[in-house]
């Protein structure tokens, strides 16, 4: 999995690869959730099957360029919340 160079969840873009921390592809980053103000990162919501998932920033262990990888294996992002 190549998620490029790490940068900032600012830098974050909608359609970057959302992987699981054992490598599955899971889909694409949706919309990037954060508190500008106060710069906190609260999470992403990202898109694939079986359908739109929200990831709390504590569930996000990497953020690249091209994409992000949880914290969280393949099975048990399915159990993220539904957005």
């Amino acid at each position: 999995m190549d998620i490029g160079e790490r940068v900032s969840h600012y830098a974050l873009e909608p359609g970057a690869t959302v992987y699981s921390s054992d490598g599955e592809e899971l889909g694409t980053v949706e919309q990037v959730l954060s508190d500008e103000e106060m710069d906190v990162f609260d999470g992403i919501v990202f898109d694939g099957p079986p359908g739109r998932r929200f990831a709390d920033g504590e569930q996000v262990a990497e953020i690249g360029e091209l994409g992000v990888v949880l914290t969280v294996d393949a099975a048990s992002a399915e159990a993220l919340p539904e957005r």
